[in-house]
């Protein structure tokens, strides 16, 4: 007489175990599909590639993707699946390699010289009132200041205000929407020829004289956007047209439109510039965009003070300003006196 009791107990349980399975494998499968998205971004950032389509706007925000990247190993971890767990451990270790440095100073040697502010701001066409930004160069007091998406109106706005007394040398260029760049500066300033070549916004070259007669190289950068079709290439162009760092202590400051996880803007620093604000340890600080979009939208760090690698960095700092869809830049640099 057949034992039906323990038939069915035998049969439930390999049923039992076959849906175990194939849970596990569903639960294996999810692990592997979520980890996908920040292998790619690891791969992409660490290669340097930046294919077409907007992954040269996408990469900005690479420290987001490696705070979410830690995620995948703990998951894994918890449902104690090695191999995912691994193989996410490396990704959100190769993520944190490029991004947890610029929280940390460099801890660049000292050195001795002049002390120089530069200060560097987008106005968002001209949007940020002038008394605003007076309101602010008269608190931070820069030696320099780099405007970009100047226009005529405001040019003389700052007129009325007394830029003048302030910062009483120029060089630049007012322009329609974003074509305006200057620099103001309380030391004697020279332009340097013309604008820099190429499509988009001015970038201006100049020359400032120190204290002692000491000529030092200033850019007032502006950049094209990373932006689809024609534009990424004027992007990539504009940011390759910046001079590299040889020759005469010079500094490039503005809004560049890349972040420390474009590779075109870290060779142009590899030609021998620190970037002021991961020298400093505040490579995360964001500066863009914060007008027209909601608080929680993420944040990229597009707008840099680069300074020769001979030139001290001593502080870095970003600032509000009222209807820009930016944060100025301030850094504080010690140039050292020439034979140094």
């Amino acid at each position: 007489m057949p034992i039906t009791g323990t038939s069915s107990a035998a049969a439930t349980e390999t049923v039992t175990t076959a849906g175990t399975r194939r849970s596990s494998a569903v639960v294996s499968v999810a692990l592997w599909l979520a980890l996908a998205p920040f292998a790619g971004w690891a791969a992409l950032r660490l290669t340097g590639w930046e294919p077409a389509f907007r992954w040269s706007q996408l990469v900005s925000f690479t420290p987001y993707a490696a705070a979410g990247s830690v995620v995948p190993p703990l998951v894994a971890l918890a449902l104690r699946r090695r191999a995912a767990a691994v193989a996410a451990l490396a990704v959100a270790a190769a993520l944190a390699s490029a991004v947890l440095p610029r929280a940390l100073p460099d801890g660049g040697p000292p050195v001795t010289g002049t002390e120089l502010r530069v200060m560097a701001a987008n106005l968002y066409y001209s949007s940020t009132p002038s008394d605003a930004l007076m309101a602010e160069v008269r608190r931070r007091r820069p030696d320099v200041l780099v405007l970009s998406e100047l226009q005529s109106g405001t040019v003389a706005e700052l007129d009325r205000a007394g830029i003048a007394g302030l910062l009483p040398y120029r060089a630049g260029l007012a322009g329609a929407r974003s074509k305006g760049t200057a620099i103001y500066s309380r030391l004697p300033i020279e332009e340097e020829g013309p604008p820099l070549p190429g499509p988009g916004p001015l970038s201006v070259p100049a020359v400032v004289t120190l204290p002692g007669g000491q000529r030092l190289d200033v850019v007032g950068v502006h950049t094209c956007a990373p932006t689809g079709g024609w534009r990424a290439r004027c992007w990539a162009g504009s940011v390759r047209g910046l001079p590299a760092a040889n020759g005469r202590l010079r500094v490039l400051a503005g809004d560049f439109n890349a972040t420390l996880d474009h590779r075109v803007l870290r060779d142009l620093v590899a030609t021998g510039y620190r970037d002021a604000a991961d020298a400093t340890g505040h490579g995360l600080a964001m500066t863009w965009p914060y007008r027209d979009h909601p608080r929680w939208f993420p944040k990229a760090a597009i707008d840099h003070v680069l300074a020769d690698s001979r030139i001290g960095v001593r502080g870095f700092a970003t600032v509000d300003l009222p209807r820009s869809d930016h944060r100025a830049v301030v850094a504080d640099l010690t140039i050292p006196r020439e034979g140094a």
